[in-house]
């Protein structure tokens, strides 16, 4: 898909989480066509729409080729798009369902919320996907070769070997335990407040 690595997620690229939701809308898809394609009269029976098998047929043959789309592109978003008009059918068939006295209400109540719950997935997948940009992210700048000071280490060598440091930065005196090789003398006010 658009997800490049690990440096190249910035705002606006590519998430590989959304990638793999679209990935996994492309799988299920396809798993659906498959049953809507080879078992449609079960399915018709199922929802107590008898009559509408040719039409579950068709519906198969549209969530397959959506699934393979979303799989085989490059940029899925117009893919996961067209899911969700193909969602928004499926609920306007399954509605249809509703009318009369059909037997099989609760099995239809279900198919319906079943498809409202994977048509909210689709949508949010095609809402995170048209927020991206859909160029690969410019490379990041290279900076390992940089050092960070003004000149090289070997120009500079030497330029601070007349640097004396001022008073206030050495260690104060008492501070010092040795001086000379002999114990530092502390004055006796200083050891007294200690």
């Amino acid at each position: 898909m658009r997800y490049y690595s690990e440096g190249s997620r910035r705002r606006g690229q590519a998430d590989s989480t959304t990638d793999a939701l679209a990935r996994g809308l492309g799988w299920f898809s396809i798993g659906l066509g498959l049953a809507e394609v080879i078992a449609p009269r079960a399915l018709a029976r199922a929802l107590g729409m008898e009559g509408t098998e040719t039409v579950i047929r068709a519906y198969g043959m549209r969530e397959i080729a959506t699934g393979v789309g979303i799989l085989a592109s490059d940029d899925p978003t117009p893919w996961i798009w067209g899911r969700v008009a193909g969602d928004a059918l499926d609920l306007a068939t399954l509605a249809t369902g509703l009318e009369g006295d059909n037997p099989k209400q609760g099995n239809l109540a279900l198919a319906i919320g079943s498809v409202a719950m994977v048509t909210a997935l689709d949508v949010y997948c095609g809402q995170q996907l048209s927020r991206e940009d859909t160029q690969p992210a410019r490379p990041l700048r290279d900076y390992r070769s940089r050092s960070g000071f003004p000149r090289s280490p070997e120009r500079m060598r030497g330029d601070a070997s007349d640097f004396e440091a001022p008073r206030d930065f050495r260690s104060p005196e008492a501070l010092r335990p040795w001086t000379d090789g002999r114990p530092a003398r502390v004055s006796r006010t200083a050891a007294a407040s200690s």
